[in-house]
């Protein structure tokens, strides 16, 4: 079977020791903070999370930036000129510009290697559950699948991973839009929090909103139970905004609701969290719909 290599970008906020075991290949996505540009590498060498919270905290503001097609240009072309494929997992399209950018090099390198293919999906993802889609990508090629099979498995299979999200602090929404500057102050002194979600067009979508941490992590364990396929089979996603303790809480919670396979647990990185702010915690799955 011909040689390929899963790539996917630093928005999937897998742990450098899931991307080694996954032998992925991963693109940095680049934020900017106090004027200086970072590439948000899985292993924080430029910028560690934790750091990056603390910053957030002490109200600095982070900004995203936009990857063009020269990175992938010069990410791919080396491992064309191996003489080996490409599938490409992108951050969604519905949040990031990225899925173009892929597209457009990928177009550019199709003249120049017509003998190599370079599929690119549209996770229609983001934070662990785009890290998630790509982890079911791995392993259906560990099971010998073709490139064209897993593509074909992604594409089928990218609106039934469940994401769902709660924030402790609204004004992060507000600035990028999500809320009203009304609604953040009122939900604020209310103790609101939003209960979210990617929609299937892969855009972060308001659904509900509760009174309470506590009530805010049940909403989206009580979302899991509606929608959650073969609980025992799975393999669960958390991810937080540098609250550790609310993630593990969150994780108690799904395992007193249903018999999983497993959990795991990491940081939102700076990308997704430059928009989401210190405090969010999320929830992957996968489910008979989002």
């Amino acid at each position: 079977m011909q040689e390929y290599v899963i790539i996917t970008d630093s928005t999937t906020d897998l742990s450098p020791e899931m991307v080694r075991q996954l032998e992925l290949e991963i693109i940095p996505l680049q934020f900017v903070m106090e004027g200086h540009t970072y590439l948000n590498y899985p292993d924080g060498r430029e910028l560690s999370e934790k750091n990056f919270y603390e910053m957030l905290r002490n109200q600095k503001v982070a900004t995203t930036v936009q990857v063009n097609a020269s990175r992938f240009l010069e990410r791919f072309e080396p491992i064309l000129q191996q003489g080996k494929d490409i599938l490409y997992i992108a951050f969604s399209s519905g949040l990031s510009g990225t899925y173009g950018s892929a597209i457009m090099a990928r177009e550019e390198l199709k003249e120049k290697y017509p003998d190599r293919q370079v599929l690119v999906s549209d996770s229609l993802s983001a934070s662990m559950g785009e890290g998630l889609l790509v982890y079911h990508a791995v392993m259906e090629k560990r099971k010998g699948k073709s490139i064209q099979e897993v593509f074909e498995w992604v594409e089928q299979n990218k609106r039934n991973l469940c994401h769902w999200f709660t924030v402790d602090d609204l004004n992060h929404l507000k600035r990028g839009g999500r809320v009203s500057s009304a609604t953040a102050l009122l939900g604020t002194m209310l103790g609101i929090k939003p209960v979210l979600h990617v929609d299937d067009e892969g855009h972060l979508i308001n659904v509900s909103k509760v009174r309470g941490r506590r009530q805010s992590l049940q909403a989206m364990v009580d979302k899991m139970k509606q929608t959650c396929v073969n609980a025992e089979e799975q393999v669960v996603f958390i991810s937080h905004g540098d609250c550790i303790e609310d993630a593990q809480a969150l994780a108690e919670m799904v395992r007193s609701a249903m018999k999983v396979k497993e959990i795991v647990i990491h940081y939102i990185g700076p990308v997704i969290g430059a928009h989401s702010g210190p405090g969010t915690v999320a929830l992957f799955f996968l489910g008979d719909h989002r």
